[in-house]
């Protein structure tokens, strides 16, 4: 069974994460956004606590609250980190775009190499395969963590409950953002458990549903209202 933890980092409230299966020592790290030393003691203890260490940390995009942490936390674990080759020139353009947070940015470290990602890329980790859908559209290089068999997608900030990513950043762009949204994620099964980059989980169907951004892509097939919404699982 695959479990999941999920932390809220920095002023920006980035979820961080961690994915480990019953009996397995090992786990996978996402978007460790952790901006302080308190914030690193804390995911740290945690993986101490259930006795995991990590096998990779995976970026779901290039933006700096979502690797704030990865290379205090390289200096324990010394481990690949995983993300998508489009987004390696957001790294160096974020923090001017967020004021008021200068003081957390001296936290902030961009020493670490990784490795690329591919779309459709399929691995195992923890026990678990995995399938990397690229999402383009908040960032140029933003991927979504597909687990099939867990019925869980990790969507970074491609996609919120009851909202999408931001488009004004740079390498934004909207119609990408909603055609990614539209062709990769909206065509998972209802079920599909989803943990975004902020805020709470959510499922497909219920983004499918109710999220109003996504109204315009979601009206019935026929005439009918009877015939629901056109979601159509793989």
């Amino acid at each position: 069974m695959l479990h999941t933890r999920i932390f809220r980092f920095n002023p920006l409230e980035t979820n961080c994460t961690v994915l480990w299966t019953d009996g397995n020592p090992s786990c996978l790290i996402v978007d460790p956004g952790m901006s302080s030393p308190e914030g690193v003691q804390e995911l740290v203890g945690f993986l101490k606590e259930k006795g995991l260490t990590p096998e990779a940390v995976l970026l779901t995009h290039g933006h700096f609250d979502h690797y704030w942490g990865v290379d205090h936390l390289l200096e324990q674990f010394p481990v690949p980190v995983y993300l998508h080759p489009a987004d390696k020139d957001i790294m160096s353009q974020v923090t001017h775009n967020f004021r008021g947070m200068e003081n957390s940015f001296s936290f902030l470290k961009r020493r670490f190499e990784t490795v690329d990602l591919q779309d459709n890329q399929e691995f195992t980790m923890v026990g678990t395969n995995w399938k990397v859908l690229h999402t383009p559209g908040h960032t140029p290089g933003s991927v979504c963590f597909y687990a099939a068999s867990d019925s869980l997608l990790l969507s970074g900030d491609t996609l919120f409950a009851g909202s999408i990513g931001r488009t004004d950043l740079p390498g934004g762009d909207y119609d990408t953002l909603m055609h990614s949204i539209q062709t990769r994620i909206l065509i998972l099964p209802g079920d599909t458990d989803v943990i975004p980059g902020h805020g709470q989980p959510t499922t497909i169907a219920r983004e499918g549903m109710y999220n109003p951004f996504l109204q315009p892509f979601n009206e019935p097939e026929g005439d009918s209202p009877e015939e629901g919404i056109a979601i159509h699982p793989v």
